[in-house]
């Protein structure tokens, strides 16, 4: 069985199309960082593992996930259906060749990925050699865990990119489809909050 964490902030109306199409071999933790939606009844009526997590912030979910995942691979993705779970086996067969594994978006529409998130994401991920940080990724859970990652906000995917090159790591990628999201965005859904993940990503840079 793999695990895949889903940071969840209020997504009660994508998880049910999210979990459905969880792949066989393959089980979700829901992170939920403190939603009031019934987020987390959902994910529970539904058959996932949910953890809750009171500190807010994506990375704070993130890792949250991980610390309550046993499955020696964990897979990462967002939670707001503009990924297809049914697509993680592809990212998950990378790791025969490489440490980290990442889904590169490929948008579907227009409009999935906003022109000021994409300028965003390709800004920061330029600094570290990809075209994309990868919302959907998978890793051996113990070799996460001795990363060290203490970012827990949105500079966490990156921090975990950037400590995983500076040990050695095979770092691949490969295309997946990036559909609009159901609901708005906590980030990307606006300029500021770009920003400020933009921001967190850029500290993240600068720290390391």
């Amino acid at each position: 069985m793999i695990e895949v964490v889903l940071p969840c902030l209020d997504e009660a109306a994508a998880l049910p199309w999210v979990l459905t199409r969880m792949p066989d071999g393959y089980r979700a933790i829901v992170a939920d960082n403190g939603s009031a939606d019934g987020s987390a009844e959902i994910a529970a009526a539904h058959g996932a593992r949910v953890v809750h997590e009171p500190r807010r912030g994506f990375g704070a979910a993130c890792h949250a996930g991980l610390l309550a995942a046993t499955s020696d691979i964990v897979c990462f993705m967002d939670a707001d259906a503009s990924l297809d779970p049914a697509e993680l086996p592809t990212v998950v067969d990378l790791l025969t060749d490489a440490d980290l594994a990442l889904g590169r978006r490929r948008p579907v529409t227009r409009g999935a990925w906003p022109p000021h998130a994409r300028i965003g994401n390709a800004v920061v991920a330029r600094r570290v050699g990809l075209r994309d940080i990868g919302p959907m990724r998978a890793a051996p859970r113990e070799r996460l865990l001795d990363l060290g990652l203490t970012d827990r906000r949105s500079g966490y995917p990156l921090e975990m990119v950037v400590l995983a090159d500076r040990r050695g790591w095979r770092i691949a990628e490969t295309d997946v489809a990036y559909h609009p999201r159901a609901g708005r965005s906590k980030v990307t859904g606006t300029v500021r909050g770009t920003l400020r993940a933009v921001r967190d990503m850029h500290r993240v840079l600068d720290a390391r």
